[in-house]
């Protein structure tokens, strides 16, 4: 083996070294991004026909607790909530009993003042997205934030739309304009991101167990059966 060729693997080993931790700044932690949730009330949900809503009331729940376990900046923000489309859902109010909930007759809820100075005065350039309808009330504050630098996901599964075709359109919309689809779980696994981490592992798993369907399932069975252990080697 020529110097040639050790200096080249020497290189590698370093670079492996120093870079191999670095996770992409795309990524979402617990301190770089605001929570956005919108119009999760029963009115909009009549209507929405994209999922079941047995299905985004879960997932609404999953990424609430998940926000509430890692401390996330969230903004809770209902349209017409007395007049109209009533209550937000107790799948998120149970979870933030005390946050204010921003009321607004906007669509659009980046149009809203009060909204607007919530979720912009929490300082984070990420901004994640989910609500009632996805084609209406995701779309709208989702390319308002774009077109204001902000970096924009939303959690696909926890919005609806009044159709399938709907939400679909609205997806690809954002998406085109430069926003980042992810679904309830991705968002809860995205934050833990390492099950070494003792502090919220099983806040984390005792979530997953209940909103996480078929890998929820498998994370009990593996415990009652073979007391098995994630993040163990």
């Amino acid at each position: 083996m020529n110097s040639k060729t050790l200096f080249t693997i020497a290189a590698l080993l370093i670079t492996n070294l120093l870079f191999a931790q670095k996770p992409s700044p795309k990524l979402l932690d617990p301190n770089n991004h605001t929570l956005v949730l919108i119009d999760h009330q029963p009115q909009m949900a009549f209507a929405a026909q994209s999922h079941p809503i047995e299905i985004i009331r879960n997932n609404v729940a999953l990424i609430s607790k998940a926000a509430k376990t890692f401390n996330v900046a969230t903004v809770i923000t209902s349209v017409a909530a007395k007049s109209f489309s009533g209550p937000i859902f107790s799948e998120i109010t149970e979870v933030f009993p005390n946050e204010t909930i921003i009321d607004r007759t906007t669509m659009n809820t980046w149009e809203d003042p009060a909204a607007y100075k919530a979720i912009t005065g929490k300082n984070k350039k990420k901004v994640v997205f989910a609500g009632l309808w996805t084609e209406v009330c995701i779309v709208g504050p989702a390319l308002s934030a774009l077109a204001e630098g902000y970096e924009v996901y939303f959690i696909a599964d926890a919005c609806g739309g009044v159709s399938k075709e709907a939400h679909d359109m609205a997806v690809q919309r954002m998406i085109q304009a430069g926003a980042q689809p992810m679904t309830s779980l991705q968002y809860l696994l995205e934050l833990q991101r390492d099950w070494a981490r003792p502090a919220t592992y099983d806040a984390v798993n005792d979530i997953a167990k209940i909103h996480g369907g078929g890998y929820g399932l498998g994370l009990k069975y593996a415990k009652e059966m073979f007391n098995a252990k994630e993040g163990k080697k």
